[in-house]
């Protein structure tokens, strides 16, 4: 579900520099285009940008009315990480897979996606290079395959 992207009314001020018209979100107190000290002055407002919920496409359900066949755990084929989640995946659910870089949650996941399966997207764990190099394997420890660096 995408979100939308709207602009409210509420106004927050803008600045812009009388010397080279320089446009900055806040005050400073020296243009950083033009180096001029004492020339950034408020000029108005620019509109605040704000993140909207889509519309919902089905209400939530009491748990009395979900179908226990639908909402069984699955398992992944890794019997650990089927212990660690309750017997394996549930349809439908979110599993938030966390730890520190290079222990091994990128090569878990390729366990878990079996041989032949797609391999998932590069992680984003807020570093730069996404899979990282040395120590990054395929499936129990093998080559990755696809180009995933």
């Amino acid at each position: 579900m995408a979100a939308r992207t709207k602009t409210t009314a509420k106004p927050r001020p803008a600045y812009r520099c009388t010397e080279c018209g320089n446009q900055l979100p806040k005050w400073v107190g020296r243009c950083p285009e033009c180096n001029a000290w004492g020339t950034v002055e408020e000029y108005g407002a620019v509109p605040i940008r704000t993140t909207a919920a889509g519309p919902v496409s089905s209400p939530a359900r009491p748990i009395g009315q979900v179908d226990g066949q639908v909402a069984t755990a699955r398992s992944t084929g890794v019997p650990e990480l089927d212990r660690v989640l309750g017997g394996g995946l549930v349809p439908g659910a979110v599993v938030l897979l966390a730890g520190e870089p290079g222990v091994g949650k990128s090569t878990l996941l390729l366990d878990v996606g079996g041989p032949g399966a797609p391999p998932p997207p590069p992680p984003h764990d807020g570093t730069r290079g996404g899979w990282g190099g040395a120590g990054v394997g395929g499936p129990r420890g093998g080559p990755v395959s696809g180009g995933c660096r």
